[in-house]
């Protein structure tokens, strides 16, 4: 399957990517697509030619449950309604808690790294493979970008994903902009780990631009793409090459000709790149046998897994082996980014706050963990205004009551609730 150069699709450039020459195919967030009709952009590509990709975030097939029917029912349903060729997802795991540790669900609001060890493999292949049974096409998943390391890790990145490829056949999505992250956040060489994954197994590439600050690379989207980066894809072509290649841009949306000088340097960087294959790759450690392996591996990952996203959202102490200083710089950066995205969901709450929003919310989340997803976020974020008496403008604060009334409730937290609220909070000291 061919599919060529393209670009991820977004509703802020939806008319802009429609007008771009050489565009071969587009990928849009499955979550942000309706299951029984699609816009109108999407509509007008289709009718030209272009194929869609529907790319998922919220399955959390590196995650210890098995994944939601609910969830892979409608991934399925958007990948009939788009009649693509396949669709993709994340290694990773987006939240952790509920009854295989009899503990609140937690949500991340953000992809985070499955431990390479083989209870998290074998965790990831029984979901990859239920996934895979849910789907009317194929699956492709995508290695991700990571701030922090497990301790104790018994594979490396390319090995992992060959015994990924190997036990469930599933295809790859290689973003060479999340092998140069894990170059600058975790020590980890690009080249090395794509001589020992299988690069036959690419379904396609992944190009995006990210951003240094204190020795520590976000990947962002939302910034150029980086010689580095471009560095990578070449490595990748001189092994293969690939059926198609994406650039990614999720935010901080650039000119028009900006993101075609971009696909112009996507293009070039493939051409210049030699073509021939690696002769020998190293051969990926493999597993132990299923009978020496104790059984468990589903729960210990639940508990693992738990232990983090709680230190990282919830301010419990942090887990024995992991790099303290990172998982602060991890915490901050799912806090902004929920705070980011809430401010997207609900764009009316930054206009009643003005500049304090961003502080506000931080402040509201540090240890308020969210479960429910953005939407209940964002209500509970203004409730939590409310019930503190802000914003402190009288007129502000009586249009932010009728935005809450008009979503959450018949009326405003009463006198009542509100001091049991602040009662509460000062027992947690917040």
């Amino acid at each position: 399957m061919k599919l060529g150069t393209g670009i991820g699709w977004r509703p802020e450039i939806a008319d802009v990517i429609e007008a771009l020459p050489g565009i071969d195919w587009v990928e849009a967030v499955a979550e942000n697509l309706c299951t029984d009709h699609l816009p109108e952009s999407l509509v007008r590509l289709r009718e030209r030619g272009v194929t869609v990709v529907p790319h998922g975030v919220s399955l959390g097939l590196g995650g210890a449950d098995r994944p939601d029917p609910g969830r892979l029912a409608a991934l399925a349903a958007r990948a009939g309604l788009l009649g693509t060729p396949l669709v993709t997802e994340h290694i990773a795991f987006v939240r952790a808690g509920g009854p295989l540790t009899a503990s609140p669900l937690l949500e991340a609001g953000h992809l985070l790294p499955v431990p390479r060890t083989w209870d998290a493999l074998d965790v990831l292949c029984e979901n990859v493979r239920i996934a895979q049974d849910s789907l009317p096409v194929p699956l492709a998943l995508e290695n991700i970008a990571a701030l922090i390391s497990w301790p104790d890790e018994e594979m490396t990145e390319g090995q992992f994903l060959a015994e990924l490829v190997e036990r469930t056949g599933v295809r790859l999505l290689i973003d060479v902009a999340n092998l140069h992250t894990n170059h600058v956040n975790r020590g980890e060489d690009p080249a090395t780990a794509l001589d020992e994954l299988p690069v036959e197994a690419i379904a396609y590439v992944h190009v995006a631009g990210g951003v240094e600050k204190d020795g520590v690379w976000h990947d962002t989207h939302a910034h150029p793409v980086t010689r580095p980066v471009l560095d990578v894809l070449g490595e990748l072509r001189s092994r293969v090459d690939p059926p198609g290649v994406l650039l990614e841009r999720d935010d901080d949306f650039p000119p028009a000709e900006e993101l075609a000088g971009e696909l112009s340097a996507i293009r070039a960087t493939l051409s210049e790149a030699s073509s021939g294959h690696r002769a020998v790759r190293p051969r990926p450690a493999r597993a132990p046998e299923p009978s020496s392996r104790t059984a468990g591996g589903r729960e210990r990952t639940a508990v693992a897994q738990t232990a983090l996203l709680s230190a990282l959202v919830a301010g419990t102490p942090a887990p024995d082996g992991f790099d303290h200083r990172r998982l602060e710089v991890q915490s901050r950066a799912l806090a902004a980014k929920r705070a980011a995205v809430v401010a997207k969901v609900a764009p009316e709450l930054p206009g009643f706050l003005g500049d304090d929003y961003r502080e506000a919310f931080l402040s509201y989340a540090r240890n308020r963990p969210m479960s429910a997803g953005y939407r209940r976020d964002a209500l509970g974020f203004a409730e939590h205004l409310l019930v503190t008496g802000r914003p402190a403008d009288d007129a502000a604060r009586r249009k932010l009551t009728r935005w809450w009334q008009e979503r959450a409730a018949s009326r405003p937290p009463r006198r009542v609730t509100r001091l049991v609220h602040a009662a509460r909070n000062a027992l947690l000291g917040r």
